[in-house]
């Protein structure tokens, strides 16, 4: 490892883990913010999950005057083109890419492994899945969108071409408006992804029905 790993929430299973669900959160959160969704996703008990939920380092946001908060990323623009700064989305996915590898030295297979983000979160999933040389299990990307779409197809890595992509959004999204997601989707579609797009009527969060359709989607990608 080149830098020390993330620091991590860490829900195990009663039994040893034969799979994960690293799950990064969204601008001023924390691991601990999805954590209590867990038992909510009503995962039966065979299906032996660890669930981790990275925190974030803190850094000054330039939107929010410099104040530090965690963050994968500073956002010097609400501009749909320039909104995630790539050099900082690099960093992260770097850093993440570093706890999935450590999870496979721990015995858990990359096809065993889901990455999941909402929001800030969501776009380093979605730019570290299709870069990825490993074969995950599954990407679930929550109200969020792509930093640099455009790199896309000529960083994309075939690995993960055919790797199941979760897309959900809120249609009254006000912080990542659902065109954003939308173009994301897009994105990935053209690129020759396995991308599958939903909305919900909510707003920048989660509701209870895209749990229920998380848990079910999970129950498939790691059967």
């Amino acid at each position: 490892m080149t830098q020390q790993l993330l620091p991590c929430v860490e829900i195990n299973p009663s039994a040893a883990p034969d799979a994960c669900v690293i799950w990064l959160h969204g601008l001023g959160d924390s691991g601990h913010g999805f954590a209590p969704i867990v038992p909510e996703l009503k995962l039966p008990e065979s299906m032996s999950v660890k669930f981790l939920f990275p925190h974030a380092p803190e850094r000054p946001i330039t939107i929010n005057n410099g104040m530090r908060m965690r963050a994968w990323y500073d956002i010097k623009s609400l501009d749909f083109e320039s909104r995630a700064d790539l050099e900082g989305v690099r960093a992260s996915a770097e850093q993440v890419e570093q706890l999935i590898e450590a999870q496979i030295e721990s015995g858990i297979p990359p096809e065993r492994i889901i990455l999941a983000g909402f929001s800030q979160g969501g776009v380093i999933a979605l730019h570290l899945a299709p870069r990825f040389a490993y074969k995950l299990a599954g990407v679930l990307a929550l109200s969020t969108y792509m930093c640099e779409p455009s790199l896309l197809q000529s960083e994309a890595n075939d690995m993960n071409r055919d790797t199941p992509i979760m897309m959900a959004h809120g249609e009254q999204d006000e912080v990542v408006p659902v065109f954003m997601g939308n173009a994301a989707f897009k994105t990935l579609s053209e690129c020759g992804f396995n991308a599958t797009w939903q909305t919900y009527t909510m707003q920048h969060n989660v509701c209870m029905q895209e749990l229920n359709d998380i848990s079910a989607w999970l129950q498939t990608s790691l059967k």
